[in-house]
């Protein structure tokens, strides 16, 4: 059901609630706006005031310091806004054992499905010089981002990891080929988030709390979130307007965070997202805001992930397309709705499954295989790669794929680039 708090602009100023204090595990009682409770019954704000931030950051110059990478980074700003609530910090060996193998946190957490392991790797040589209880700055490129508390320190098997969260321990698969070239120790402990980075769509970097007094003050009482990576094309335009016939507004929601180099660069996608909003939604019950967490390419453990994450962003419904973070053919096309709709329940979200829609020439119109009785011949249905293609090559898709604004500029963008 609802919070009691009044809804406000949904804007960089808004306010946050207090952090939960460090080492805290259980959360306060609900009491953020929208119609849905977060994962694990609150958000949880790990962001310190400006005051608190700025004395810490001055101690944090003096302290030891392990780097962050650039997913590192991502999980340190989805933990500070609670984004990845109910997380406080990074998993130690009991939470971490507990996701590989049955995808729920441990009792401290009360057990919560949760499908990726959220670790702080160190080197073994580095870690093992530290003591429980220290404070440790988490330093990202540009300096100090966050300090963390030592609570444990353990060594993690990759390639089990890899196996349980990919499904394979391929090194051709890029999620795995990452868990594989990282060190094998982990730091564990709850953070104090000093500053969030600095971000590249100021006006679209919308935190949980400020996409939940967004759907508010829009009286917005079920929301659809739609997770991508790529340019919005005619299908995925097709279900997202289908979805809207259910639900009250659509949070289309592209993840900003780290992907392959092969992927359409975020400052393109954003463009082509907001030309397409802009002549082709209702202006009303549309919301563009980005997602800043890094993709694994996890397949079914990722569309979980994904989907608990946009509840906690305010989603009542969850959509989940074909191959919903997949890569390479390492996962059947609807192996990731499945596993979100058998622990739906369990999440506290609605999925919304939809097979493979495309444009048939003599349907004249868009559809899916439930809908249209005509054979392949007469689908237009291209390849990520393909598509790819024909935009380094300064081609426009055909209108049937792509919007030809979206089309057009695309291929402006991504003329002659060679990844």
């Amino acid at each position: 059901m609802s919070g009691d708090a009044a809804p406000t602009r949904a804007d960089a100023s808004s306010p946050l609630p207090a952090p939960v204090p460090a080492g805290s595990r259980t959360p306060p009682p609900f009491a953020e706006p929208g119609p849905v409770r977060p994962h694990g019954g609150r958000l949880i704000q790990r962001l310190l005031p400006a005051d608190e931030a700025a004395l810490e950051a001055g101690r944090a110059v003096e302290l030891r310091a392990l780097p962050l990478d650039a997913r590192g980074v991502s999980d340190v700003e989805m933990i500070a806004t609670g984004a990845m609530s109910p997380l406080v910090g990074f998993l130690g060996r009991r939470d971490y054992d507990a996701v590989l193998q049955t995808m729920h946190l441990g009792p401290a957490y009360g057990g919560v499905v949760w499908s990726l392991p959220v670790v702080l790797p160190a080197e073994l040589d580095v870690a093992r010089g530290l003591r429980d209880g220290e404070d440790v700055a988490l330093v990202a490129p540009d300096g100090p981002m966050a300090i963390l508390t030592v609570e444990e320190i353990f060594v993690r098997d990759l390639e089990r990891e890899a196996r349980a969260v990919y499904g394979t321990t391929d090194p051709s698969h890029p999620g795995v080929a990452t868990t594989l070239a990282q060190p094998k120790a982990a730091v564990a402990g709850p953070i104090r988030v000093l500053r969030l980075p600095v971000p590249d769509f100021p006006e679209l970097h919308l935190s949980p709390l400020q996409t939940r007094q967004a759907m508010a003050e829009r009286g917005w009482r079920t929301m659809a979130g739609f997770q991508t990576r790529n340019p919005v094309h005619r299908a995925h335009e097709y279900i997202q307007k289908c979805a809207l016939e259910i639900v009250d507004g659509l949070l289309l929601h592209p993840l900003v965070g780290q992907t392959k180099s092969d992927d359409v660069p975020a400052p393109t996608r954003i463009r082509s997202y907001e030309v397409l909003f802009q002549n082709y939604y209702p202006q009303d019950r549309v919301l563009l805001a980005v997602f800043p967490a890094a993709m694994r390419y996890a397949g079914p453990r990722e569309a979980v992930f994904h989907a608990l994450c946009r509840k906690n962003y305010g989603c009542t419904h969850f959509i989940v397309g074909r191959d919903h973070a997949g890569v390479g053919g390492f996962y059947g096309a609807f192996d990731a709705q499945r596993l979100v709709v058998e622990h739906a329940a369990e999440i506290g979200i609605t999925p919304l499954p939809f097979e493979n829609a495309f444009f048939c020439r003599r349907c004249d119109g868009m559809a899916t295989i439930k809908t249209c009785p005509h054979p392949e011949a007469d689908r237009v249905s291209l390849s990520g790669t393909a598509v790819r293609e024909m935009l380094r090559r300064g081609e426009t898709p055909p209108p049937e794929y792509s919007r030809p604004e979206v089309g057009r500029l695309l291929a402006e963008a991504m003329r002659g680039r060679t990844e």
